[in-house]
């Protein structure tokens, strides 16, 4: 909840996608977004339809832009919750929904605008309609499936269904469900699934055809594929084999990919080797109640019915079996499929709630010592617990070390730079390693300096104080039997250490955005002037929406038009199109355009810096300077 105020929005895709949204407001087009004045048809547009209706009723701010996020990780939250209790009982839906809250993953890509949050809400919403449809022997609720498909497929693409079937079918098959076809209602769940989501699609193709004679996948100007060809072959089917153009993205290594996600899961995953030992220890009872006609003997049934009504309680452990396995097929199956295509460290989002649930749920059994039955509340006299307590241990015990050594490197930072006075510009304390060519999300986080904690002493102190002190209290609180607390003490020691980690997070703002050089022109300027960007809009994105009110029109970039290098990504293609506006200017019509007409604006970053500076030397008149970027003007200011 604390980005909902701070920073302001970021550079790059953060602010890149508000624009969307923001044209959405301005233009009343709902179909075919743009961003700087230029196509971008790229993505589905359910997300910044969702952020055009914040800004509607809350203005265009920071707090109007992250508010959906914000909402759609509650939702995966109660929705979690819901699901846990139902199938394991209110100790697991509590720890799900923890989960969801307190870990690295959600807390890190919930910083800026991309769909992830409202595509797993989505997903999950259709896997609990699916199961409780078939459970509760309700078909209507097969119709949430269809709906949130459909609305996963305006959010994120055709990964939306992919990733469903890819679930669903092998589940129905395995639980003998898919005999009741009938109930599925396959016919109409498609047509509501297509009258959701096929319409944008039609409209878009219809308001973006080719263009000129477009011949293979490189455009030139005024010979473009449009919509149909450009998001459905380009940014599907290409991008999954990494032959999308233009090539601006990247790939995390094979090993990288599934051992990152021990940190998007963290704390969590720290439970992940009790989840493990109990899938292999029930390996030959995988599929016990999970066929319509499986089950034990009757005597097992007897032996539990003095607990509860029998039906009751063979309802409840079916649809606990039931869950694991679909939970399990729908998380293997994305895994798999991101590990083979092109992919980023947040494109797994939609999996970590399921594997929230599924570890919550292995926590909470131990806690209560249920038996190989899997039955709820066996109670502390159950004889043949699943697993002991010592594996939770254990685990408290490896995040207490992971604690002390975290505060340790904390305390050594805060040492080092002790006699460094306060920087509130964190940027000209960072290197600039580039891991990745900055085209991972995480890359920033590498550039790093034992200096930079100069600017970090508040954020590092309250985080090495909480992973001190809170993860060595869990571990006692664990070693004395307080099963319950121990656990709630995880999420309450991540909660400290990641509020630390977003006033962290908002002392980078003046490296990751540049909205003062917005003020600084709302400021001094006037409507007239013209926002000249040295690079790709990208560079200074948070400008062009913070001074889109201002300067009602878009920023020009020093940039060749539909470049066939990679220039202008991710606005290459829309800048092909004939109609694009005229705002690409050679260095040499720069230069030759530089304090005539109107005031001019002009923002370079890093090695631009150098590139503007020889080209219009003795004729820049530096305004402001921030972390590795400036901003000139073309004459003095008054």
């Amino acid at each position: 909840m604390c980005s909902l105020f701070s920073p302001p929005l970021l550079d790059d895709v953060d602010a890149s996608h508000a624009q969307a949204a923001q044209h959405i407001v301005d233009s009343g087009n709902w179909i075919t977004c743009q961003i700087n004045g230029i196509r971008y048809i790229e993505k589905p547009p359910l997300p910044y339809w969702v952020v055009a209706i914040s800004y509607k009723i809350f203005g265009e701010n920071t707090f109007a832009t992250h508010l959906p996020n914000s909402l759609a990780m509650l939702g995966l939250a109660w929705l979690s919750w819901l699901w846990a209790r139902r199938a394991w009982g209110a100790r697991a839906g509590l720890y799900a929904g923890l989960g969801v809250l307190t870990s690295i993953g959600p807390f890190l890509f919930t910083r800026f605008i991309i769909p992830e949050s409202y595509l797993s809400l989505f997903l999950l919403i259709a896997l609990y309609g699916l199961i409780t449809g078939l459970e509760m022997d309700r078909p209507n609720r097969f119709y949430w499936a269809y709906g949130c498909v459909a609305l996963a497929t305006l959010t994120k693409g055709l990964i939306a269904p992919v990733f469903f079937i890819g679930a669903a079918v092998p589940y129905l098959a395995l639980t003998g469900a898919w005999r009741r076809w009938r109930k599925l209602r396959l016919f109409t769940g498609t047509l509501f699934y297509l009258a959701i989501a096929a319409p944008w699609h039609i409209l878009c193709g219809l308001a973006n055809p080719d263009q000129g004679h477009a011949v293979g996948n490189h455009p030139t100007i005024g010979n473009v594929h449009g919509f149909f060809y450009f998001y459905f072959v380009n940014e599907h089917f290409l991008r999954f084999f990494s032959l999308r153009y233009p090539h601006d993205y990247n790939k995390l290594p094979g090993y990288l990919y599934w051992v990152l996600h021990v940190v998007w899961l963290f704390p969590w995953s720290l439970f992940l080797p009790a989840l493990v030992a109990i899938a292999w220890k029930t390996r030959h009872h995988w599929l016990h109640h999970l066929r319509q006609d499986a089950g034990q003997t009757v005597d097992f049934y007897i032996d539990h019915a003095e607990r509860e009504d029998v039906a009751s309680y063979v309802e409840r452990l079916k649809f606990r079996v039931r869950t694991v396995w679909l939970l399990s097929l729908f998380s293997a199956w994305t895994l798999l499929f991101f590990s083979i295509s092109s992919n980023q460290e947040y494109y797994t989002f939609p999996v970590w709630p399921p594997l929230f649930i599924l570890i919550a749920a292995v926590v909470a059994g131990i806690e209560e010592r249920r038996g190989l039955d899997g039955g709820a509340d066996s109670g502390p006299d159950s004889r043949h617990p699943l697993l002991s307590t010592a594996w939770l241990t254990g685990a408290q015990a490896v995040f207490t070390v992971i604690g002390v050594l975290a505060a340790l490197a904390l305390t050594w930072g805060l040492w080092d730079s002790r006699h460094l006075p306060y920087v509130s510009d964190i940027g000209t304390l960072l290197a600039h390693r580039a891991v990745g060519d900055y085209t991972l999300s995480m890359s920033h986080f590498f550039d790093l300096t034992g200096p930079s904690f100069a600017a970090l002493r508040l954020p590092a102190g309250i985080a090495a104080v909480a992973l001190l002190i809170g993860p060595a209290l869990g571990w006692l609180l664990r070693l004395r039997g307080k099963h319950v607390a121990a656990t709630v003490s995880v999420a309450l020691t991540m909660t400290v250490y990641l509020v630390a980690a977003h006033i962290a997070f908002a002392r980078f703002a003046p490296m990751l955005s540049s909205k003062p050089f917005a003020d600084t022109i709302v400021e001094k300027g006037t409507p007239a002037d013209t926002f000249i960007i040295f690079g790709e809009q990208s560079d200074a994105s948070s400008v062009v929406f913070y001074t889109h009110n201002f300067l009602h029109k878009p920023a020009d970039l020093v940039l060749p038009r539909c470049g066939q290098h990679g220039e202008g990504t991710p606005l290459l293609w829309g800048s092909c199109y004939p109609d694009a506006p005229d705002i690409f200017l050679s260095e040499d019509r720069l230069s030759k355009e530089w304090g005539t007409g109107e005031r001019k604006w002009l923002f370079a970053q890093d090695l631009n810096q150098n590139k503007a500076e020889s080209l219009l030397a003795g004729r820049l008149y530096l305004v402001q300077n921030l972390a590795d970027k400036a901003l000139w003007t073309d004459r003095p200011l008054r």
